[in-house]
């Protein structure tokens, strides 16, 4: 199975490379449209800027071809986000598989703290990237701005607010928090990811 990590000058992309290898499988990253549209399975991850990151792509003509692909996709983080209408992050066009614009977390109380960093709970799972989980699995998050809640809601978290913790619209997956690094359970995500 050929897999394809999107190399756009994003943080944390050699993270999910490695939680590739411990499954057996050995991604290649690149920006390159054929060798995207190619393979079997393209994960979109990283940490990072909005704007840049879309300047980057937009560079390249990678915005396109992203939102053309018809193999299984999986967003994760600011993939998650770069998926999305719009982002309030440098008030950024995104690349519009998801017709829902990205908010900034505001804090209501003293001890909501930006941006959320650590371990929470993700329920209402529904989407195959799901199987076999059970009501509240717990995973990792360090995010800023979130996605709302929606119509391609495919698992929620609350954090200040209730928000979609997971995304799932034909052939596009994404995840708000790390699969690579959320121990098992994320482990089991991309394991679910890889056998669709």
């Amino acid at each position: 199975m050929e897999v394809a990590i999107v190399k756009y000058n994003a943080g944390n992309i050699y993270s999910v490379v490695n939680a590739l290898r411990r499954l057996g499988v050995h991604p290649i990253l690149t920006d390159n449209a054929e060798a995207l549209s190619k393979a079997d399975k393209v994960l979109f991850p990283g940490q990072g800027e909005a704007s840049t990151a879309m300047a980057y792509l937009k560079e390249r003509g990678l915005d396109q071809v992203i939102k053309t692909l018809r193999q299984p996709v999986l967003g994760i983080c600011i993939g998650q986000q770069l998926l999305c209408r719009h982002s309030e992050e440098g008030d950024t066009d995104c690349i519009g598989v998801f017709d829902v614009d990205v908010k900034r977390f505001r804090p209501k109380r003293h001890e909501d703290k930006v941006p959320a960093m650590g371990w929470n709970a993700i329920s209402d799972t529904r989407s195959a990237l799901f199987k076999g989980f059970g009501h509240d699995e717990f995973v990792y998050f360090v995010h800023s701005f979130y996605v709302p809640l929606c119509e391609w809601t495919a698992a929620r978290a609350d954090y200040i607010l209730p928000y979609s913790a997971a995304l799932h619209k034909d052939n596009f997956y994404t995840t708000q928090f790390h699969p690579e690094k959320s121990g098992s359970v994320g482990e089991r995500i991309l394991k679910n990811f890889l056998d669709l």
